[in-house]
């Protein structure tokens, strides 16, 4: 015979469950929807910053893109989940009189204001404004004039005709060849300072600019290397941040070195994985409240962890020196005008990744490198800033066979050089969605490939670049 709890013990457990379950799932719920509400702040700002940054950028060039390339190529096949929302959001592209790229606005909810992106001229592109920013407090006059497109002087000169080898390997980046379902939008083949491939695909031109993705952060470690050749700076400077300092010498973090941040060494902590910063990629979070908070949870120089905040930070080091000379400014002195270094919305330079530029402008960052830091007979780089870049000293990536240097990725590894036919000093920027430059000193090549590479894709540089080297011998 079954027994059964008195009726009054069960009905006080019975009461105990339903009490504690709907503050439960109320709790998961409630955290369930700020979450969805903030993915939809994020899409909306991925989409106002990639319209008005496409759009404008590429008009500063003489080039133009519309809406619906933009949702073809740079909207498509994102990361998750924000791939699901992004093209739905409804958007306006404001202009000026002029006909210049005012804002982009992109409704997200009924009772938020949209997410802004704000144009403000050719020298800093486009800035995403913080999560419920109205469009009517922007001032429309602080966007710079448009100058004149300038008439796109190449330095390269004509090359031979490509070998049959070379105009296959240069097609085969177009067909999937290198990885099934990658996008490639440009290739350009620099040998001995003379162009010997370039291809792109429809609707794109060596005018035409990208988002560079972490390719900026070797344009960062560029920079860095111009500030030290100031000698104002030496890369084994300390990163002094004012509210590290504020603990005196008992904050670990004050042993951060601008060598260590390029190299991802600051042994800090963060909450994702270190490429990804949304708060400051498409929340509009400034670059100076959100690089400096995070703990060290390693002794710096000890672990290497890829990390944006790392490359802010070593930017944040020579903030002085980018005060007196601009970001802008600098890129131009090795001819690289038709590249546009963006900011946050307080003017912080987002040099982990929002840098936008032509294929044949990120050749003239390699060229630069072949070049042992010299332009136009000016040291522009110290003079062994290249072997500092490439050198893969210190702690290294795991699971790959790929070294890092100090803001470039290296071909060889401490212990060695995995990919065959690919000589020992090349080095490459490396970049989302397949963007990639590629130098051989060795050999006096540049490789640069473009792409809108989906999510899940993958473009394989290395065998590119093995069977381009094959097809210069």
């Amino acid at each position: 015979m079954k027994t059964r709890l008195p009726s009054i013990i069960a009905s006080a457990l019975a009461a105990s469950l339903l009490a504690s379950l709907p503050a439960t799932a109320s709790a998961q719920s409630a955290q369930e929807r700020l979450e969805a509400r903030y993915d939809r702040a994020l899409a909306a700002g991925y989409k106002a910053l990639f319209l008005c940054s496409a759009t404008a950028n590429a008009e500063a060039n003489g080039a133009s893109r519309t809406p619906e390339s933009i949702h073809a190529w740079e909207l498509t096949g994102i990361q998750s989940p924000l791939d699901d929302i992004v093209r739905e959001l409804e958007y306006n592209i404001v202009r000026r009189p002029s006909g210049q790229v005012g804002h982009v606005e992109v409704k997200w909810a009924d009772d938020m204001p949209p997410r802004i992106a704000a144009y403000y001229g050719p020298l800093t592109g486009c800035s995403i404004m913080p999560v419920g920013m109205k469009a009517d407090v922007l001032n429309s006059s602080s966007a710079s004039p448009m100058p004149p497109v300038s008439a796109g002087e190449r330095i390269w000169t004509k090359g031979e005709t490509a070998s049959a080898a070379m105009l296959a390997a240069g097609d085969a980046a177009f067909d999937g060849t290198y990885g099934e379902g990658s996008r490639t939008t440009a290739v350009l083949v620099i040998k001995d300072r003379a162009l010997t491939h370039e291809k792109y695909a429809q609707g794109f031109d060596r005018r035409t600019p990208q988002r560079t993705w972490s390719v900026a952060k070797s344009i960062a470690a560029t920079l860095v290397g111009m500030a030290v050749q100031s000698r104002e700076y030496s890369v084994d400077d300390p990163i002094l941040i004012q509210n590290w300092l504020s603990g005196g010498d008992t904050d670990p973090r004050n042993a951060i070195t601008i060598d260590l941040a390029l190299r991802m060494a600051s042994g800090r902590y963060s909450d994702t994985a270190g490429n990804r910063t949304d708060p400051i990629y498409w929340g509009g979070t400034s670059v100076a409240e959100s690089i400096s908070k995070w703990p060290a949870i390693h002794k710096p120089g000890t672990v290497y962890r890829y990390a944006n905040n790392d490359t802010l930070l070593a930017v944040k080091a020579i903030e002085q020196y980018l005060e007196y000379y601009s970001a802008s400014a600098l890129i131009r002195k090795v001819g690289m005008n038709d590249t546009v270094i963006e900011t946050d919305s307080r003017g912080g330079y987002v040099l982990s990744s929002q840098v936008w530029s032509t294929a044949d402008d990120l050749a003239k960052l390699g060229q630069l490198y072949l070049d042992n830091g010299v332009w136009d007979g000016e040291r522009i780089l110290p003079e062994n800033w290249r072997e500092y870049v490439s050198d893969p000293k210190g702690p290294q990536p795991q699971g790959t066979d790929w070294g890092y240097g100090a803001g470039w990725w290296t071909f060889s590894r401490p212990e060695g050089n995995a990919f065959d036919g690919i000589p020992d000093d090349a080095f490459a920027a490396r970049g989302n969605r397949g963007q990639y430059v590629v130098v051989v000193p060795s050999r006096n090549v540049v490789i640069v490939r473009r792409g809108e590479d989906m999510v899940g894709t993958r473009f394989d540089i290395a065998a590119f670049t093995r069977d381009v080297l094959a097809a210069l011998d």
